[in-house]
């Protein structure tokens, strides 16, 4: 048997054999947020390239871990995940539980994505909380000290809140000016909006009710209420033990 070949028989090593593929675990949890069509799930998972997510997306359907329907909404195709796919679903989140748990934040912070960031946190935009009528909030991230990266939340009540890589030329109600780091940190729960704004490395200016109430239509990651372990162990402990 060579050292790749895993043994059939185990049910763990089958298991593996199916979600082990890089990004689809990712993919299974963008579209479990619910992006269906090919755009949508490449948007949440911007590391990937087009020609790659359309080779996984094949697999995962040939494993009957996701179908494609011909022309759904405006259109296009979509993509579902299957009941066979769900079932995993607790237990991959169970998995990102125990990382934010264990791994720390340093680590987990080392290698960020304002796209990826950005794109969850749109799914992330109480618009019940925000202005009775169309929200401009620009984003501005400092990812280097000579980088600024922009990005605009559209929210509208009863719609679905867009994102733009462009400047969509509205009027911006909310600037969020931020280094990538201090959004990402606060957002996914490894500090808080209060003290990344104290510190200054968040700052808002514009409408005044907006930026009063953040922490209201800006909901954090599933993941920031995870409590951390008792720092008994840390990332070089966790690799260790795994060999």
């Amino acid at each position: 048997m060579s050292d790749t070949a895993y043994p059939r028989f185990c049910p763990v090593a089958m298991a593996a054999s199916l979600l082990e593929p890089r990004w689809t675990m990712l993919v299974l949890c963008e579209m479990w947020a619910g992006s269906t069509r090919f755009s949508e799930i490449q948007r949440g998972v911007p590391g990937m390239s087009p020609g790659l997510l359309s080779r996984r997306l094949k697999e995962m359907a040939a494993n009957g871990l996701v179908t494609r329907q011909g022309k759904g909404h405006a259109g296009h195709s979509e993509y579902l995940t299957t009941p066979l796919a769900d079932e995993i679903q607790p237990l991959i989140r169970a998995l990102g539980e125990w990382a934010h748990r264990n791994i720390d934040c340093e680590v987990s912070l080392q290698h960020i994505d304002a796209r990826m960031l950005m794109w969850s946190i749109r799914g992330k935009i109480d618009s019940l909380q925000l202005p009775k009528r169309k929200s401009v909030i620009q984003f501005m991230l400092k990812d280097s000290p000579k980088e600024t990266l922009n990005y605009w939340i559209l929210a509208r009540p009863g719609e679905e809140t867009d994102l733009c890589y462009t400047d969509p030329k509205f009027e911006v109600d909310l600037y969020v000016v931020c280094e990538l780091r201090a959004l990402t940190s606060a957002w996914m729960g490894h500090s808080t909006f209060e003290e990344e704004m104290e510190s200054g490395r968040i700052a808002l200016s514009g409408h005044d009710a907006m930026a009063r109430t953040l922490t209201k239509w800006l909901k954090r990651s599933s993941f920031a209420d995870v409590a951390k372990s008792d720092g008994n162990r840390n990332p070089l402990s966790l690799v260790a033990s795994a060999r």
